[in-house]
């Protein structure tokens, strides 16, 4: 079992000093992976529900927090750090160019030492992609567009791409992915985001509890596709009892997300750099399960 940190470009940990204390932390104490999040604008009384809340808003109410674009966050932490992986959880990837996106993440990747870990969603906030001036009634289909074209640019030598929503042809795009590529993780609670999973990604992250039945979900499409199941790796979140993680690996878990901040329980969430230190043993412990 592997261990991240979540929400780390959140709360306290927009100040710099801050967050470098966290992941250097971190770090020492074992964790392999830290994960950040996305918005890059959040319109005044949006109409769209948050779907991982009952009350269809999200957490701190109609979004005027600091929240840094998770990008240019990891980069910043990258040259902090060593070892500490940097994923996000999860980038808006039809809000973007893919184009420009795979030249960011190649970059990151390539100067972090092959660091990144690209969790990817298709986003719910109908008013932020207004604002970007994206398609959201399309976000699915370019998104499954998007992660093709992306790989494209990453592991071919002379990138060529015909799609409905993205061309190139002999796009020489340098430098590439410290390891050919870079892992694409599929977020998400849905059955759409589990398909999208078993068809294209490396990995699945099921935004809450051990939602067993997506994450068979996602195998049985990646068997239909002539993918094999068993290398999509299952991210989710930390139970509230250390010792229900055996269960979770035992369903196909293999990487569980602490938070850093927000309103999990006391005994669940991080508060700060002081308080990775404490988590030691339970990474220690969990380790080979």
């Amino acid at each position: 079992m592997k261990f991240g940190l979540r929400y780390c470009n959140t709360g306290r940990y927009v100040d710099p000093q801050q967050s470098v204390e966290l992941l250097q932390a971190g770090e020492e104490a074992g964790f392999e992976s830290a994960w950040t999040v996305e918005h890059t604008v959040i319109p005044a009384g949006y109409k769209s529900a948050y779907p991982y809340n009952d009350s269809g808003r999200l957490p701190g109410g109609e979004g005027d927090f600091v929240l840094p674009d998770p990008l240019i966050w990891m980069a910043y932490v990258a040259a902090a750090t060593k070892r500490i992986k940097l994923g996000t959880g999860i980038l808006i990837l039809p809000q973007r160019n893919p184009v420009v996106t795979a030249k960011e993440v190649a970059s990151l990747d390539h100067m972090s030492g092959g660091r990144v870990l690209l969790g990817i969603g298709v986003g719910w906030l109908k008013e932020e992609f207004e604002a970007i001036g994206a398609n959201f009634e399309e976000r699915g289909p370019r998104t499954d567009e998007y992660i093709a074209a992306m790989r494209e640019l990453w592991q071919s030598p002379s990138p060529t791409f015909e799609g409905r929503f993205v061309r190139f042809s002999g796009a020489y795009m340098r430098p590439k992915p410290a390891n050919g590529t870079v892992p694409i993780i599929i977020g998400g609670h849905s059955k759409a985001a589990a398909r999208r999973a078993g068809r294209l990604g490396d990995g699945f992250f099921p935004a809450r509890g051990r939602p067993d039945e997506l994450i068979d979900l996602a195998r049985r499409t990646a068997e239909e596709h002539g993918r094999d199941p068993a290398a999509i790796e299952v991210t989710a979140s930390m139970p509230e009892d250390p010792a229900d993680i055996p269960a979770m690996a035992k369903a196909g878990v293999s990487r569980l997300l602490v938070p850093v901040t927000g309103v999990a329980g006391l005994d669940r969430v991080i508060r700060g750099p002081e308080d990775v230190k404490r988590w030691r043993d339970v990474v220690e412990k969990y380790a080979d399960v």
